[in-house]
């Protein structure tokens, strides 16, 4: 019964995650998926509105599910729709996360239960946060207290709501669909008005007066929207100069007509308000084939990026890889040839669900895998378990499936928290700007972050098993030696690698070829300690226990390359800028330093030696 296992939790695995390709369900009679589908220009690079809902979501609330107040949970398209066309219900949702108690009395709140606001419950106390933000504009942001962060990050989730909101509807949330017509109709009266009074004839002052509140109200439009949702005209030669709705509305008093792309969404809205699903999912079919007929690639791009984030195979590779590490835990207690096979299709699963998600992204993107912190995480989390499915087809003792369970779910954790600063495709920043130097240097030294955390982490197996259990037999412990100094072998050669071809990346970039900027120590001191390690064992001055705890040690120097360089926000890599990491880095130093130390007590204490007699 037992040689059933593997294949069972192989199935069952594979089940899974086809379940995950299947487009969720409509719940209602609006076409909620593809209205999701629909393309627009936003920070830089076409996207669906799914994704603009999923990732204004996670921005404002720290979460893609929301919660309505009648205890619904809504989908992020449906969501984004009572954002854009109904926004005086979406004012009553509370969807802006306040947790700092400070920020709270702003807005005449105490410290609850209630973390989570919605923009009517925030609207009395804006005239004070406007206030608080210009006190905290002119302090640079090192200086700044933590009641100032949270000021400065409530302030650009309002205004992202507000941009949202008024990037297809005027500021009063009228019937847009019925104002159009009007004003379409009125218009030619009106521009004949307008040039007779140019020239200076008798002119129906009326008339201009009747349109004057419409032009008004899509100069607000202009002005506020944050989304380009309009494409350009067919024939255009440029595919990503999309306008704001509010632009290309003024553009009307020119033309005398309005593009129909405005006016589909218009409708659209209109639709949605009065509850016609007919009539919505005609126009939203409209929409699609309009923008297709101009171009039609955006139109597939966006089609395959909304399928992409339904499916969400990092958040399936999250699951995976935990149960990969309690198999392969469990296997070293109970069943070790059954649930050692168990463990090692599983995580080949996670592995392939992790591959298909950062393949995609590369063909949404046109990039090489590793283009921000975002991909470096998921890139050093498949780096990591590639190879640890190579070490165990070779060992096949479940320690290598440990290790990457462990290491896939920590990856994929981190790669989670910071998505949550918005779109993790965004456009390059121009220093980055070169395909060939992303495939090269950063693949590379990327790479070579992966494999030191991956020595480390097969060093805490090491330390953990023999400190606490009974189970690291020689036979393991020499297995795990040399599966440590093999991959730290592998390290230095990627790290080393990696870090000369960035300071010839630098060189071209910014005319010098090593500047001891703040990231390239960092990327130096890895090779370093990597180095330091294969010397000392070469030199006899460390055996299986030293090579272990100087191997931990490469955590926090990979750690502090990766993440803590970032924190100084100084330096010519100061692009990658961020400090709300800092505890849960100080934690993690101070987790691998307390290993190292336990690690410290003689052999003879340990409880797999000290069963041995040695």
């Amino acid at each position: 019964m037992k040689r059933w296992i593997p294949l069972a939790v192989l199935l069952l695995g594979a089940a899974y995650l086809g379940s995950t390709l299947r487009p969720p369900a409509n719940r209602t009679e609006f076409d909620l998926r593809a209205f999701g589908q629909s393309p627009i220009l936003a920070n830089g690079r076409i996207k669906p509105l799914d994704t603009v809902a999923r990732t204004s979501l996670l921005v404002l609330q720290g979460r893609q599910r929301f919660v309505a107040p009648d205890a619904k949970t809504l989908p992020p398209a449906e969501w984004l729709l009572d954002v854009l066309f109904n926004p005086t219900v979406a004012d009553d949702y509370r969807h802006f996360l306040i947790e700092n108690p400070e920020l709270l009395s702003v807005f005449g709140k105490e410290q609850a239960e209630q973390k989570r606001f919605s923009f009517n419950e925030l609207r009395p106390g804006l005239v004070e946060l406007q206030r608080q933000m210009r006190l905290v504009e002119p302090v640079e942001d090192p200086l700044r207290t933590p009641f100032q962060k949270e000021v400065v990050k409530l302030y650009s989730r309002l205004v992202q709501y507000q941009q949202l909101k008024y990037s297809l509807s005027p500021e009063d949330g009228a019937d847009l669909a019925a104002d159009l017509r009007r004003f379409e109709q009125a218009l030619p009266v009106a521009l004949a008005a307008f040039r007779a009074r140019e020239a200076g004839q008798p002119h129906d002052e009326a008339a201009l007066k009747a349109i004057a509140p419409d032009v008004a109200r899509f100069q607000f439009m202009s002005e506020t929207a944050g989304l380009l949702a309009i494409p350009p005209a067919a024939g255009s030669m440029d595919a990503t100069a999309w306008s704001k709705a509010g632009d290309v509305l003024l553009e009307t008093v020119r033309t005398g007509r309005v593009d129909p792309v405005v006016l589909a969404y218009a409708d659209l809205g209109r639709a949605w308000r009065l509850k016609q699903p007919a009539d919505f999912n005609r126009l939203v079919r409209q929409i699609h084939e309009d923008v297709a007929a101009r171009f039609p690639a955006q139109m597939r791009k966006s089609d395959i990026e909304a399928r992409f984030n339904s499916t969400q195979p990092f958040y399936s590779g999250i699951y995976l890889y935990v149960l990969t590490f309690l198999l392969a835990v469990i296997s070293w207690l109970k069943w070790p040839d059954t649930l050692q096979r168990a463990a090692f299709w599983l995580i080949a699963l996670a592995f392939a669900a992790t591959t298909a998600g950062i393949g995609a992204r590369m063909w949404l993107e046109g990039r090489p895998p590793v283009t921000n912190l975002y991909s470096s995480a998921l890139f050093v989390g498949w780096v990591a378990v590639l190879l640890c499915l190579i070490l165990e087809a070779l060992y096949r003792n479940a320690i290598a499936s440990a290790a990457g369970g462990l290491i896939g779910f920590l990856t994929l954790l981190i790669a989670h928290h910071l998505s949550l600063g918005g779109d993790t495709l965004e456009m390059m920043r121009a220093v980055l700007d070169s395909n060939f130097w992303l495939a090269t240097h950063v693949v590379v030294i990327t790479m070579g972050y992966g494999s030191t955390f991956l020595a480390g982490f097969l060093a805490l197996v090491y330390i953990g098993r023999g400190l606490f259990t009974r189970s690291l037999d020689k036979a393991t412990a020499d297995a795990l030696t040399r599966m440590v100094y093999g991959i730290v072998c592998f390290a230095t050669l990627f790290s080393l690698v990696g870090t000369v071809l960035g300071g010839i990346w630098a060189d071209q970039s910014w005319g010098r070829f090593w500047g001891w900027d703040p990231k390239e120590n960092g990327a130096l001191i890895i090779v370093l300690w990597n180095a330091i390690i294969l010397h000392c064992r070469w030199a006899g001055m460390v055996r299986a226990r030293g090579l272990m705890m100087l191997a931990v040690f490469g955590n926090v120097v990979t750690a502090w390359s990766w993440f803590g360089v970032n924190m100084l926000g100084v330096g010519l890599h100061s692009y990658g800028f961020m400090d709300q990491a800092f505890w849960w880095l100080l934690a993690f130093f101070a987790s691998q330093a307390s290993i190292i130390l336990l690690a410290a007590i003689p052999t003879e204490k340990w409880r797999s030696f000290r069963t041995a007699g040695t």
